[in-house]
């Protein structure tokens, strides 16, 4: 690489840590900034990845980060921090707590790291990235939110736990909203080429899909207390990985429209190229009418958020 590559991950728990450590793992940068309310436990974890770093004979060096103005020169900035879900809480209810949050960090970013893309993961997802283009009034290519690629992931999962053949070969597809109302595409989903619906009835595929939207709510539940971390951090830097690589894939994420699908000003999970530039270019994929319904409540569901977020004046403080 021509120049050294920065990445910045706000949130020190068990999603922005991971991250940090697969980022130092696979190479993919020079250095990694690990920023939390924590500074001892920040620098206590970016050491002990900086070992695991010699350990795989990689070159990645992880810091702990004091205040904001580390963040100058990231090429990336991972946004984790956030009270993730716990029992019996929806992401609505994480909504005003998290847009706090994410308005404080957008605020930094905004002025000390102004070249970064930003990849936001704090929930509720597609909000939070609304927040964040907001607050910074970056353009819409430098925002993307992770939300897709682990919908995907979780979605190719149940295809395998149903089908029992496949594992790695699994091209799953997920657009809309990152929640209940997400919206899986048996149409653009394969195994090894082979078009789902010749694999499995519409009852199966049916029961991939509802499971698929729980797979988060199942694993909150099951821990008791946190959400999953492991999937969503190998997901975010797979997008991380397309940036700094400049690879030009496509996946699903969370970027802002501005009437593709028919929607505007607002935030939603499609198809996007992703490279060096960030969200490069919207792919405009032909939905069915019940796909174009479907997605259409997952952006109403979006837009109530946001609505609740003005009517509190929000976005004028």
């Amino acid at each position: 690489m021509s120049k050294s590559k920065k990445v910045t991950v706000i949130g020190t728990g068990n999603f922005g840590s991971t991250v940090a450590f697969i980022l130092a793992m696979n190479g993919v940068c020079h250095n990694v900034l690990l920023r939390g309310r924590d500074y001892n436990i920040a620098k206590g974890k970016a050491l002990d990845m900086s070992q695991a770093a010699n350990a795989a004979r990689q070159h990645t060096i992880v810091r702990a980060g004091k205040g904001p103005e580390d963040m100058v020169d990231s090429d990336v900035i991972v946004i984790t921090a956030g009270v993730p879900r716990s029992p019996g809480m929806s992401r609505d209810d994480l909504l005003l707590k998290n847009a706090e949050i994410v308005k404080m960090y957008s605020q930094e970013i905004k002025e000390y790291a102004p070249d970064a893309i930003v990849v936001v993961v704090s929930n509720p997802l597609d909000v939070m990235t609304y927040v964040v283009l907001k607050e910074t009034g970056f353009s819409r290519k430098k925002v993307l939110g992770m939300a897709g690629i682990l919908d995907s992931a979780r979605m190719a999962h149940f295809i395998y736990e149903k089908l029992q053949y496949g594992a790695g070969q699994i091209r799953a597809t997920v657009m809309g909203g990152h929640g209940d109302t997400m919206v899986p595409l048996p149409k653009f989903t394969t195994v090894a080429g082979v078009p789902i619906d010749d694999l499995l009835d519409s009852e199966e595929i049916g029961e991939i899909v509802r499971k698929t939207r729980n797979g988060g709510a199942e694993i909150v539940n099951l821990l008791g207390n946190g959400s999953a971390y492991y999937a969503p951090a190998k997901s975010t830097t797979v997008m991380v990985e397309a940036i700094l690589r400049d690879t030009k894939q496509i996946h699903s994420c969370a970027v802002m429209l501005e009437g593709e699908y028919g929607y505007s000003d607002i935030v939603s999970g499609v198809p996007v190229m992703i490279g060096a530039g960030g969200a490069e270019k919207i792919i405009q994929m032909g939905l069915k009418p019940l796909q174009i319904d479907r997605f259409g409540k997952s952006v109403a569901s979006v837009q109530n958020m946001v609505d609740k977020l003005k009517k509190m004046n929000f976005f004028k403080k």
